[in-house]
C-alpha cells in the first residue's frame, strides 16, 4: 500500500498535483457559488422582492 502512495518516488509530485487541483476547483466551485447568491440577491434587490 505504501508502495502505491509512493508512486516510484513520485508520489510527493503527483499528489501534490491532485492536492492543488482538488484546491483550485473546490475554489473555482466557492467562488461561483458565492457569485451566483449574490447575483440573485441584487436581482431580488432591483426587483422589489
Amino acid at each position: 500500500m505504501t508502495d502505491y502512495f509512493a508512486m516510484n518516488g513520485y508520489g510527493f509530485y503527483i499528489w501534490g498535483a491532485y492536492g492543488a487541483t482538488a484546491l483550485i476547483l473546490f475554489a473555482l466551485f466557492a467562488a461561483t457559488l458565492y457569485k451566483s447568491r449574490k447575483l440573485k440577491r441584487e436581482r431580488d434587490l432591483l426587483e422589489g422582492k
